[in-house]
C-alpha cells in the first residue's frame, strides 16, 4: 500500500498544475498579510477606554433579545446565552476586547484560505481516477498483482494527504508570516469558549489548530464526493463541476431550507461545520454533535460503497 501511495504522490507532483495550486495558496496568504499590514499602518488600533460601558450596553440589548425571541427559538436562546455569558466574563475578569493585530488574529483570518484548499483538493480528487481512463493508463495500472480495492484506496488516501498538505501549509505559513509582520500579542490572548453553560479559557494556538482541523471536515466530505463521482462516471469535469457547485452553494441553500424544513438536518451540508458545537449554535434546532457525526459517517460510507463497488466491477476493456 505504501508503494502505491508513493506512486500516486509522484504522479500528482509531476504535474505543473500541482505547483501552481500550492503557489496560489502561498501567494494568497502573503497578499492577505500585506493588505492587513497596510491597513494597520494606515489606522493604528486605539484603546477604547469606554469598553466596559459598551459591553454593558450590549449585554442589556442581548438580554432583551433573549427575553423576546429566546422563548420561541431555542437556537437564538443558545446564541444570546452564549453572548451574554462571554461578555459578562470579560467584565468580571477585566478582559478588554483585543484591538491590536497579532499573529493569532492573522492566523484566525487566514482561515479564508481553506476555501482554496477545498477547491484544489476537489480538482485532485476529481482527476485522480478519471484521468486514468481518459489517458488509457488504467489497464497498465490494473495488470499489477494487486486488488482493485487497494489501488482505489491508495488513490483516495493520496487525495486526503494532499488536502492535509494544503491545510498544513496554510496554518504554518500564516503563523510564520503573522509572527514576522504582526508579532506576538502584548498580553495573553485566550480564546473564550462557552461550554456546558460556562465560559472557559482555551489556549489560542491549540484552539486554532482545532478550528483548522474541523474546517477540514468540509474538504474531506466534498473531496470524497468528487472522488466518488470520478470513479463512478470516469469524468473529471463532471466531478469538478458538481463538487464545486455544491461546495459554494450547498451551505447557503441548506441554511435557507433550514428555516422552513426540519428534514434539512439530514442534508450533508447541514452537518459539515462541526465548529458550531464547540463555539457557536447548531443551524437547526435539536441537532447535536453525535447526530452530525453519524450523518457524516453515513454519507462517507455511501460515497465509498458507490466508488469501490463500481470501480471493482467495471470492465476496463470497454
Amino acid at each position: 500500500m505504501g508503494k502505491l501511495i508513493i506512486n500516486e504522490w509522484v504522479k500528482i507532483f509531476r504535474r505543473p498544475g500541482t505547483y501552481v495550486m500550492i503557489g496560489i495558496v502561498v501567494l494568497f496568504i502573503l497578499a492577505f498579510a500585506g493588505i492587513n499590514k497596510y491597513e494597520e499602518s494606515k489606522s493604528a488600533p486605539i484603546n477604547n477606554p469606554n469598553w466596559k460601558q459598551e459591553l454593558e450596553t450590549q449585554i442589556a440589548s442581548d438580554k432583551q433579545a433573549l427575553s423576546e425571541m429566546g422563548k420561541t427559538n431555542s437556537n437564538l436562546k443558545m446564541f444570546y446565552e452564549r453572548e451574554i455569558a462571554i461578555k459578562e466574563y470579560q467584565l468580571e475578569h477585566d478582559m478588554a476586547p483585543q484591538m491590536e493585530s497579532h499573529v493569532w488574529s492573522f492566523v484566525t483570518n487566514a482561515q479564508a484560505a481553506i476555501s482554496f484548499a477545498g477547491l484544489f483538493t476537489i480538482i485532485i480528487a476529481a482527476g485522480i481516477v478519471a484521468s486514468e481512463f481518459s489517458w488509457g493508463t488504467v489497464k497498465l495500472l490494473l495488470i499489477r498483482p494487486l486488488s482493485r480495492s487497494k489501488i482505489l484506496l491508495s488513490k483516495y488516501l493520496t487525495v486526503g494527504l494532499f488536502g492535509l498538505l494544503l491545510l498544513s501549509i496554510i496554518y504554518i505559513l500564516s503563523t510564520l508570516v503573522g509572527l514576522l509582520l504582526f508579532g506576538m500579542p502584548s498580553s495573553e490572548v485566550p480564546h473564550l469558549a462557552y461550554v456546558n453553560g460556562e465560559v472557559v479559557e482555551r489556549n489560542i494556538a491549540f484552539h486554532l489548530i482545532g478550528q483548522y482541523f474541523l474546517g477540514s471536515i468540509d474538504i474531506l466530505m466534498i473531496g470524497t464526493m468528487a472522488f466518488m463521482i470520478s470513479a463512478v462516471f470516469r469524468n473529471s469535469s463532471l466531478a469538478i463541476g458538481i463538487s464545486l457547485f455544491l461546495m459554494f452553494m450547498g451551505g447557503t441553500a441548506t441554511m435557507l431550507l433550514a428555516s422552513k424544513f426540519e428534514w434539512t438536518k439530514y442534508i450533508l451540508f447541514a452537518n459539515t461545520n462541526l465548529t458550531v458545537y464547540f463555539d457557536g449554535v447548531p443551524p437547526i434546532e435539536g441537532m447535536t454533535l453525535t447526530f452530525s457525526i453519524i450523518i457524516l459517517i453515513i454519507y462517507f460510507v455511501v460515497f465509498h460503497l458507490l466508488a469501490f463497488s463500481v470501480f471493482s466491477k467495471r470492465d476496463v476493456a470497454a
